[in-house]
């Protein structure tokens, strides 16, 4: 029966907070490479884009990432419990996206139509302080909420994003200096890096070193390595197997790529990494 199927794959595992199965990870998949697609069409077409001058660049890129660290906190509401019934189910894999993807579209509309009518001056400005304040809202209820019901780790908070920076670095390292990729200095790779790095870090912390919570992988590769490795530090050589090419391969296209497109893919590679670590990290510093 396909409800059976559907349940089985796609609502117990959200409903239960059971590991992503194949089926659910390649759905997820394709329907981020069609998202991306449509993003790419409407930012190549859309009019009101074009006449409120905005455009898929590096700057706007940087003014989303507010966007993404919000996509990571607020999904910590659920982990929490904070949020209880159906409506908690809006706030996990994949709703959302879907969510965050609406809030952002929104702040594109309202920020351009401030701009068209001389209210503001800076869109990308307002774009951006929109989603550093929505994060720090969410950061101070999460904030309150540990400190009244659990407990608020400071040392995780420093150690998973010291461990993330000095991957980062080595690798930054690595890439400028051994393979003599100047490339690789653009601030985007560099936050894709780290993205990468800080997934990979609270990854391996929580299911290695977290003093109280046992928590388990729920990707399907990253499951299997770990329990085919006995560690969880395997994060670390399974995201390079993957930056290094990719980088690579994003930097030789880029371009020949249409500049839109390209962007839209790093934003993805971008937020598969940065959102989860932001996620994993706070769920680690408040013990849910």
């Amino acid at each position: 029966m396909i409800s059976d199927f559907i349940y089985k794959y796609y609502i117990d595992p959200v409903k239960y907070g059971e590991p992503y199965n194949i089926v659910e990870t390649l759905t997820y998949a394709i329907i981020l490479i069609i998202g991306v697609y449509l993003l790419y069409r409407w930012f190549s077409n859309s009019a009101w884009l074009s006449e409120h001058g905005i455009k898929l660049d590096s700057s706007f890129i940087l003014a989303t990432l507010p966007y993404v660290v919000l996509g990571g906190v607020l999904r910590v509401i659920q982990d929490a419990g904070m949020v209880t019934g159906d409506w908690q189910y809006l706030i996990v894999t994949p709703p959302i996206y879907f969510l965050l993807f609406f809030f952002t579209l929104g702040m594109i509309f309202v920020g351009g139509t401030l701009k068209k009518n001389g209210l503001i001056k800076d869109f990308l400005l307002f774009y951006a302080l929109i989603g550093c304040i929505a994060v720090f809202v969410i950061s101070l209820i999460l904030l309150s909420w540990g400190m009244a019901h659990t407990h608020v780790d400071l040392f995780i908070l420093a150690v998973i994003p010291l461990m993330a920076i000095t991957a980062t670095v080595l690798i930054w390292v690595c890439m400028r200096y051994i393979l003599t990729w100047e490339y690789v200095n653009d601030p985007l790779y560099l936050v894709l890096i780290f993205g990468q790095m800080l997934d990979a870090s609270a990854t391996s912390y929580g299911l290695t070193f977290h003093p109280a919570v046992h928590y388990i992988e729920q990707h399907v590769v990253g499951s299997n390595l770990i329990e085919m490795t006995g560690t969880a530090f395997v994060m670390f050589p399974l995201k390079l197997v993957v930056l290094f090419p990719a980088i690579y391969i994003m930097q030789m296209y880029r371009k020949e790529a249409n500049p839109a497109f390209w962007h839209l893919v790093l934003l993805a590679m971008i937020v598969v990494g940065l959102a989860p670590g932001i996620r994993d990290m706070i769920r680690m510093v408040l013990y849910v």
